[in-house]
């Protein structure tokens, strides 16, 4: 707001003008709610008496600079929210470090020889005949467990890290494999695998919480079904 003097005579009476007032983007002082009723201030105790200020526009004025400063104040808050409880579920997160989590999944890792994979097979129907077949990173196929007729359910199942002839197996990843057949025909059945976690990363605000799981392969914390094995 600037205060400019009558020029034309009209006996030297002092009016106001209005102009546009510049918020800064941050490379400057921010109108704050002090200076913002400062102006207001100002402009009241030097406008024309003969044309005072509408109270209705002044009403108004002040509406959208409290509720924008509202708006804002509460965004701020909201932002430290969110990271405060970002970094609260980081320190929960960090617990599981060195536990097993169920995840649906079709690769296992075995951390040591014999060691073996565990988990369940998703079975949404009454199967005949499934077999759960493991195959090593070559496409082999190392072993496969018969387990007959399962009705609807999470079937469990653990592999003990042995081949056909009870041969212990390397460490590393292994291809997991549900098949079965309902009413004759061929079915494939989903299943979920327990994997251990080695450690937890921060990411992003829309990321989340991540597990990094042993074998270099790293999960989002929504996706772990269970804790424990």
């Amino acid at each position: 707001m600037s205060i400019i003097t009558n020029t034309q005579g009209l006996n030297n009476d002092l009016y106001w003008q209005e102009e546009k007032v510049k918020v800064s983007d941050g490379s400057e002082q921010n109108l704050s709610q002090e200076d913002f009723f400062a102006l207001l201030t100002e402009q009241l105790s030097n406008q024309d008496p003969t044309k005072p200020v509408d109270n209705d526009q002044m009403v108004s004025q002040m509406t959208q600079f409290t509720t924008a400063d509202g708006i804002s104040k509460l965004n701020e808050k909201f932002e430290n929210f969110a990271t405060s409880m970002t970094s609260n579920q980081a320190l929960q997160a960090s617990g599981l470090i060195g536990q097993d989590v169920l995840v649906e999944a079709n690769v296992g890792y075995m951390g040591s020889e014999g060691a073996g994979i565990s988990g369940f097979v998703v079975n949404e129907q009454t199967v005949q005949n499934m077999e759960i077949t493991i195959t090593n990173g070559n496409g082999e196929v190392i072993r496969t467990i018969d387990a007959g007729t399962q009705g609807a359910g999470n079937i469990e199942f653990s592999w003990d890290g042995t081949d056909r002839s009870g041969n212990l197996m390397p460490p590393g990843e292994y291809l997991v494999s549900a098949n079965g057949q309902v009413n004759g025909e061929g079915v494939a059945i989903s299943t979920a695998i327990h994997r251990h976690v080695s450690s937890v990363s921060l990411a992003g605000s829309n990321q989340g919480i991540i597990l990094n799981l042993e074998g270099d392969v790293s999960i989002n914390l929504d996706d772990v079904i269970q804790i424990g094995s």
